[in-house]
């Protein structure tokens, strides 16, 4: 079992360079396999969307918490890293242009030497979807085609270029270098708790990563997810299941039932502490508890040159 871990968003800290770069160090000299950061492109004070995973309906972030830019705080944390790997959870694929974006995260892909994950979803906020120029309506097509673009830019296309005309991008002829280090691209997971993610992981997902379901419900999910795998001509063993796990209170008995669904990673949420001391503490704990391993061979692109 690998594991990510999420820093307290909540607390405003993840904009805060002195308090991001000791977690990060911290958190590869534990030996977690990655950190997660989250997307909020902007937060509308008044939505009336509902937030899924919350009895209230409302995201337990405050209005005006300092949220960064995703890639920009990976391309950040490369530089102050060596192994560890950098993933959203999640990013909000109808919030960008699929070719801009292609581009950043091959960007921050290489510069980290091969460490960036993503996990993305539909968005849940159609406030956010609007303000950035995006049709709630068309939150599932659009997430389809922006990973099916993306891939298509990271390919190697020879020297004609990459072709791809779609329902909301088009382009033809397309150079766009740097390439991600990895052959097939930047690994895309699929976060969400809805049948459609279950569904879109299948086809298309390097990985799923379920949020905030019953194990009655993840037993479904799967199921859906195996469906959608097969009838799209694709091994469904291939894709990496990751599960949640809270940092101060997983244990063993939870990390063995997330392993016997087939889990390969559990993403840990940290306390909601902007106490650097008590999330370095208790970080520690957890990688004691769970013998995790600084330097193990889940980090980092296997072949890559860490210097």
């Amino acid at each position: 079992m690998r594991f990510g871990i999420i820093p307290p968003v909540r607390t405003g800290v993840t904009a805060d360079p002195a308090w991001m770069i000791p977690f990060a160090r911290h958190a590869e000299a534990c030996g977690f396999e990655s950190i997660v950061v989250v997307e909020h492109a902007v937060v509308v004070s008044d939505y009336q969307s509902t937030y899924p995973y919350s009895s209230s309906g409302k995201m337990p972030l405050p209005d005006d918490c300092p949220i960064p830019d995703p890639l920009d705080l990976m391309a950040f944390l490369a530089g102050v890293t060596d192994r560890i790997t950098l993933a959203t959870g999640v990013l909000v694929l109808p919030n960008h242009h699929a070719v801009v974006l292609a581009k950043r995260i091959a960007t921050v892909d290489v510069l980290s030497r091969g460490r960036v994950r993503m996990c993305v979803g539909v968005g849940w906020m159609d406030e956010e979807l609007r303000a950035t120029g995006a049709d709630p309506r068309t939150r599932g097509r659009r997430t389809d085609e922006t990973i099916a673009a993306m891939r298509a830019l990271w390919a190697d296309a020879g020297p004609a270029g990459a072709d791809f005309e779609g329902e909301f991008f088009s382009f033809h002829h397309a150079h766009s270098f740097p390439k991600p280090v990895r052959a097939g691209g930047v690994p895309i997971h699929i976060g969400g708790h809805s049948e459609a993610a279950a569904r879109r992981a299948g086809r298309v997902g390097d990985g799923f990563q379920p949020l905030g379901l019953a194990p009655e419900d993840l037993g479904v999910r799967l199921a859906q997810l195996r469906e959608s795998a097969e009838g799209a001509g694709r091994d469904p063993d291939a894709i990496e299941l990751s599960l949640s796990g809270y940092l101060p209170t997983t244990t063993e008995r939870e990390v063995a039932d997330a392993e016997s669904v087939g889990a390969a990673r559990m993403v840990v949420s940290t306390s909601m502490s902007d106490d650097l001391d008590r999330v370095h503490d208790e970080m520690s704990a957890f990688a004691e508890r769970f013998g995790l391993r600084p330097g193990g061979d889940s980090i980092g692109v296997p072949g890559a040159d860490p210097s």
